[in-house]
């Protein structure tokens, strides 16, 4: 969804649609999923694992022969909070996002979209927050592992294919880090499709600048939670709900 997104062909917009009731998604997504912090070596190694096998593996979006322990990661994780999304039942590790936090000594040289936008991002520090700003990527969802979900539990398999269920939660679990970080805003760099699936979902970001070439040309944009969540709250009062696990996850403004 975000900066070097990767996303399992179920959620592209072909997808089957939803045939639950709308108030069922919460329960539904609780009962088949749940999110972790990554923040234990175990943990983080297992995100690690999982980004190779989506960005070097499934995407090819980075060279399998730069990463010889299978474990994907970059300069940003050092100033980076990462999670996981997780199948309940089995332990599976289904998705990962991490948010990069601003360099507390240098916030002006803390992102990817400062480079790619250098013009762009000083007008952006006069009217975004850096302090209180992350950039989010590596959200992604691994097909491989979907797949092995399939076998294990069709159960959630058809759950998961009858909504955005765990681009939701992954969602939500950025929600609960930035609480948790102070973050107010994020930075994103997106494929335009994915932009639109975002506005039909009704988690509005804006951008901020013209289409770079990012592993292919994204979209960068910035994002108020407070206020995208307003507005999710309005228009898919659902999926407001997973994001903020009903309620009990309050954005700062």
């Amino acid at each position: 969804m975000f900066q070097n997104e990767a996303h399992s062909t179920a959620d592209d917009a072909s997808a089957p649609r939803s045939t639950l009731p709308e108030q069922s998604l919460l329960h539904c997504f609780k009962s088949h999923f749940t999110t972790v912090d990554a923040d234990r070596p175990p943990l983080v190694r297992t995100a690690y694992k999982l980004r190779y096998q989506i960005y070097c593996v499934e995407k090819q979006f980075e060279d399998a022969a730069a990463h010889p322990d299978e474990l994907e990661k970059d300069e940003f994780d050092s100033h980076a909070v990462q999670g996981l999304l997780l199948h309940r039942t089995t332990g599976t590790a289904l998705g990962t996002a991490r948010l990069v936090l601003p360099l507390a000594k240098a916030p002006e040289r803390s992102f990817a979209l400062q480079r790619l936008l250098p013009d762009e991002s000083t007008k952006l520090a006069a009217s975004v927050p850096v302090a209180s700003t992350a950039e989010v990527s590596r959200f992604s969802i691994s097909k491989h592992s979907l797949r092995r979900l399939s076998a294990k539990d069709a159960e959630a398999q058809a759950a998961y294919l009858a909504g955005p269920l765990l681009r939701l939660g992954l969602i939500q679990m950025l929600i609960r880090m930035s609480i948790a970080n102070g973050i107010t805003h994020w930075y994103c760099i997106i494929e335009p499709s994915l932009k639109r699936m975002l506005d039909a979902m009704a988690f509005h970001v804006e951008p901020v600048g013209p289409l770079v070439d990012f592993h292919g040309m994204r979209v960068p944009c910035v994002c108020k939670l407070s206020k995208a969540l307003a507005g999710m709250k309005r228009e898919r009062p659902s999926f407001w709900d997973v994001l903020t696990d009903g309620g009990n996850l309050a954005v700062a403004s």
